[in-house]
Order: C-alpha cells, then sequence, then structure tokens
C-alpha cells in the first residue's frame, strides 16, 4: 500500500484535475458493467474507495463512477496503485453500492476468503463485530473462519437467499444457497479439516453446545447487516461424515418493507381466480384454505389476502411458527412448543379474545383441525394452510384427522392450491429451442405451442448466472359448488370430484404453469419440474 500522504501542491494539482476529470453526476440504474474490465481490478480496492469502472478511454485513461468525487487522496490512491490515469465520474453512493453488488462483488471477497483455507488455520473464537458491511470484509478484518460466516451471510443477503446450506461430504465442506426454491453453490468445496471449526463458529453465534456432536440441535442469532437487524434460525444435523447445518434468513425489517404494499396481484393472481379469492376473503365467516409443500408461498398468500381486508373495525389474530414478517393492526403470536403453546392451545385462547379473524399458520393434528372448523362454523372468519399435494387431497387429508365431513363442508369456502414457478430473468433470457424432446415431455404438441414465443434462461451477471430472478404463484382453487358438496359428503373418490371440478371451470395447477410459460414469464422446463403433466 503506498503511503497516501501529499504535500499543499501535490493537493492543489490533484484538485485542479479532479475539477477536470469529475465533470457530472451520472446514474448507473439500468448501465450494463464491463465485466471483464470488473475482473481486472481487486473487489477490496472498489469497495474500499467506493467506485466501480465503466470503460478504457482510447487515450488508455480507465473512467470509474465514484460515490465520492471529493475525495481526491482516494482517487489518487486508485491511479497508484492501479498504475493508470483515472477519469472519475459522480455517481449516487446506494448506485455505486448496487453496482458492486450486482457485479458480484459479494462472491469474489467470499471467494477470496474461502482460497486462505487451502492453507490450515487454528483457532475459532473471536469478538462479534457491532456490524458487517462490505468494506470491514473487504478490509480482511476478524479471523478467517469468522470472516467466512459472515462473509457467507452478507453474501446471501445480497443474493436473496432464504437459506444457507453447509454440507459435509467424503473430504470436503460444500456452501449452498437457497434462491427462488433452488440450491446453488456459492464457493468451491472447502478442505475437511476446516469442517469442525466452521460448524463449531456457527454453533457458538447460536449459543449451542459444541462438544454435542451427536444429535441435532436447533438455535437462532441475529445480526447487524447493512444498519438493520436480521434473525436467523439455525438448525445443526449429524450425518455420515460430520454435522451439517442450515440457516434460515429471517430478514423481517427487509420482509416488512417488501410488503408494505402486499396485494395478490404482486403475488402473480388474475383472472377470474384473484376475483373468486376475494369474493371469498370478503365472507363474514367460514374457512380459507390454502395447501402445498413447504416454501410454496402459502402462508405469503394468507398475509396477502389479510393486508387487503384489514380494517380498524375488525380485529386479526394470527399464531404462526414463526411469525416471519409483521403486518400493522393485527395481533400476532409465536407458536412456542417448549413452552407448551401449540397451535391448538394458542387457537382456544384466541377464541377468547373476541376476534373477527383468525389466522393459523398450519393445521398440523386433530385438535387444532377440530377447533378451526368449530371456529369457522360460530362466525368466524379463518385463514389457514393444510400440507396436501393438490386441493382435492385436502378433503381426504382433514377427514382423516377425525373431522365430520359435514362439519368440514359446512365451514369450507374453498381450497386454494399453489407452487411458486422461477421467473426468467429479463436481462439474459432468450427464444427456446422447442425439441421434440421437451414437447414430449411436457405432453405439448407442436401445433399447441406453435401460437406461443416461448423463452430460456441463459445466465448474467444482474441473474447470478442462474437465468432467473424472483418466483409466482401458479394456483388451483376449488370453489365448493352444491354439487362437489354432495360429492363430498357423499365421500365419493378424488377424481371423480376432480373431473367435477374440471366441468365447473377449475383451472388446474399444470395449466396455471402454462399459461405463465406461453406468456413468456418461465420456461416449459421450469413447468415440468415444478408440476406433474396430467
Amino acid at each position: 500500500m503506498p503511503d497516501e500522504t501529499f504535500s499543499v501542491d501535490e493537493a492543489g494539482s490533484s484538485l485542479h484535475r479532479a475539477s477536470e476529470t469529475v465533470q457530472e453526476l451520472i446514474s448507473l440504474t439500468g448501465y450494463v458493467l464491463d465485466m471483464e474490465l470488473l475482473s481486472e481490478i481487486p473487489v477490496e480496492l472498489m469497495v474500499r474507495y467506493g467506485f466501480v469502472p465503466l470503460e478504457r478511454s482510447p487515450d488508455g485513461s480507465l473512467v470509474v463512477a465514484v460515490s465520492d468525487p471529493t475525495d481526491l487522496a482516494g482517487i489518487d490512491a486508485i491511479e497508484g496503485l492501479l498504475d493508470t490515469r483515472i477519469e472519475a465520474r459522480a455517481a449516487a453512493p446506494a448506485e455505486v453500492e448496487r453496482a458492486l453488488r450486482d457485479a458480484g462483488a459479494g462472491e469474489r471477497i467470499l471467494e477470496g476468503v474461502r482460497q486462505r483455507f487451502e492453507e490450515p488455520h487454528g483457532g475459532t473464537e473471536a469478538d462479534e463485530e457491532e456490524g458487517i458491511t462490505l468494506a470491514s470484509l473487504a478490509a480482511g478484518e476478524g479471523h478467517p473462519i469468522v470472516r467466512l460466516i459472515d462473509t457467507t451471510v452478507l453474501n446471501a443477503l445480497e443474493r436473496r437467499a432464504s437459506d444457507i446450506h453447509i454440507e459435509t461430504r467424503d473430504n470436503s465442506v460444500w456452501i449452498k444457497y437457497r434462491i427462488d426454491g433452488v440450491l446453488y453453490p456459492v464457493t468451491d468445496p472447502i478442505d475437511l479439516r476446516h469442517h469442525d471449526a466452521i460448524i463449531s463458529r456457527v454453533k457458538v453465534m447460536s449459543d449451542l453446545d459444541i462438544a454435542e456432536k451427536r444429535v441435532p440441535q436447533d438455535g437462532r442469532f441475529n445480526l447487524n447487516l447493512h444498519g438493520r437487524k436480521v434473525d436467523f434460525r439455525v438448525s445443526i444435523m449429524p450425518s455420515i461424515h460430520g454435522e451439517d447445518a442450515v440457516i434460515r434468513i429471517l430478514d423481517k425489517q427487509y420482509l416488512s418493507e417488501e410488503f408494505a404494499d402486499l396485494s395478490l396481484e404482486r403475488l402473480g393472481f388474475g383472472g377470474k381466480e384473484l376475483q373468486m379469492i376475494r369474493k371469498y376473503i370478503r365472507e363474514p365467516y367460514g374457512m380459507f384454505l390454502t395447501t402445498g409443500p413447504t416454501g410454496s408461498g402459502k402462508t405469503t398468500t394468507l398475509y396477502a389476502a389479510l393486508s387487503e381486508i384489514r380494517t380498524e373495525e375488525d380485529k386479526i389474530i394470527t399464531i404462526e411458527d414463526p411469525v416471519e414478517y409483521q403486518i400493522d393492526g393485527i395481533t400476532q403470536i409465536p407458536v412456542n412448543e417448549k413452552k407448551g403453546l401449540t397451535f391448538a392451545r394458542g387457537l382456544r385462547s384466541i377464541l377468547r379474545h373476541d376476534p373477527d379473524i383468525i389466522m393459523v399458520g398450519e393445521i398440523r393434528d386433530p385438535e387444532t383441525a377440530h377447533i378451526a372448523v368449530q371456529s369457522a362454523l360460530t362466525g368466524h372468519l379463518v385463514f389457514t394452510t393444510v400440507h396436501a399435494n393438490n386441493v382435492v387431497d385436502v378433503i381426504g387429508r382433514l377427514m382423516n384427522m377425525g373431522v365430520e365431513a359435514y362439519n368440514f363442508v359446512s365451514a369450507l369456502n374453498c381450497v386454494l392450491a399453489q407452487r411458486l414457478v422461477r421467473v426468467l430473468c429479463p436481462h439474459c433470457k432468450k427464444l427456446a429451442e422447442i425439441t421434440s424432446e421437451l414437447l414430449e415431455g411436457s405432453a405439448l404438441t407442436e401445433e399447441q405451442v406453435a401460437p406461443y414465443t416461448l423463452y430460456e434462461g441463459v445466465g448474467c451477471h444482474m441473474c447470478h448466472q442462474t437465468g432467473f430472478s424472483g418466483r409466482t404463484a401458479i394456483i388451483e382453487l376449488l370453489d365448493l359448488s352444491d354439487r362437489i358438496r354432495e360429492m363430498i359428503l357423499e365421500l365419493r373418490p378424488g377424481p371423480e370430484i376432480r373431473r367435477q371440478a374440471a366441468k365447473e371451470g377449475m383451472t388446474f395447477l399444470r395449466h396455471s404453469a402454462l399459461a405463465v410459460a406461453f406468456a413468456g414469464q418461465t420456461s416449459l422446463k421450469e413447468v415440468n419440474k415444478v408440476t406433474f403433466v396430467e
């Protein structure tokens, strides 16, 4: 690092040159960065001095966007370290920081930290930082193990990951992120000799027993990231090669901001199904039930429904496990089974608080099912979820819990099944190659797809080479008509009920997913991955 002290004459020269080079405030919004040029510059340097390279001028100078054009010493230092003339352009600090994130600064720092584990390191303890920033990590502060975990966590937030997986193999440790429901490795594998130190660091952060390695452990911790408090849930599980860890990210402040104007349209709902949903969530009583696998967006849909109907006139109480994000004006209760607060016990208590609308995070057992159905029958509007594969399977699931068919049919307003499909990145999607294998696997013909333009993802720096950015909901909605209610009471088989629902115009999950693909929002491969061919 060169000496950054300079004389008054040098400062005057820098000031004169800076006044020439820093000419105007530019916008980086939508600017496509030169990834080859970015790769030539150390990421630590860009983060430390707050700049991103834009282009090479014909005279060989480097045009950069800087967040602080008045930092003349910093511009001089960049010139000295890169040994090239700098033409600085002023840009908003937030835009420079966003450009660094889009350029993969977090990934490059994480890879640099990982490379340090190619040589042995000892120890795992370190004092907690008050906050974690990209600048502090780029500066190399802290013990290597601490930096590895902190960089992994910060990079996960920047890439919108929902979970961090630390997986142990026979001779290596893999770190993966779950992004939009899919796991992606984030670094090359780390040597197995660092496994105990990595897991011990996670345990220390979560206040778990580092000496216990034979049984699963669950914990939680929080960190100050980007000036906001983020919660993390940790699960440690022993495997044949060592302990694995999964860290669930619960960024409540981000979610509260993201869903401040949460609505069903934002989740991807539309058409006649949206009109029917809005009709049923405004009924004075009854049960609005959603179903689908873990991570299919059921709870988010219920939050969107509650956000649309909440008023000061109604008392809304929810019981959830956990309360993932908060909504103003709603009483939210977290389940605590260790202390005896289960869904059933909490629901009984809620009914004594004179609610108008109740949300039960999940029906898991017969007792909760009975209380929820009785609540819907006694004048309450109940929102809840059940794990099942489709809308018809929900009926059998609740009946297997001992709910009487007559009570269930009387209480239920509708059943909504949903999945999430990944949306193609708008920056890199291209026309899809429609092969005979793809059509056969999709149970489609050339004539059926001919009217539509189909796309597939390529991968770019904006989507971190995944080809996708975000997800949207696909749904099937069972409207309990009089005929379907009769069939349920007659205990007719599920396929018969589905055929009747089809006659009445129900759109199934597969057809909903194909509609998203035909609209150019997702690919046929993604549709085949998420839904069955019927």
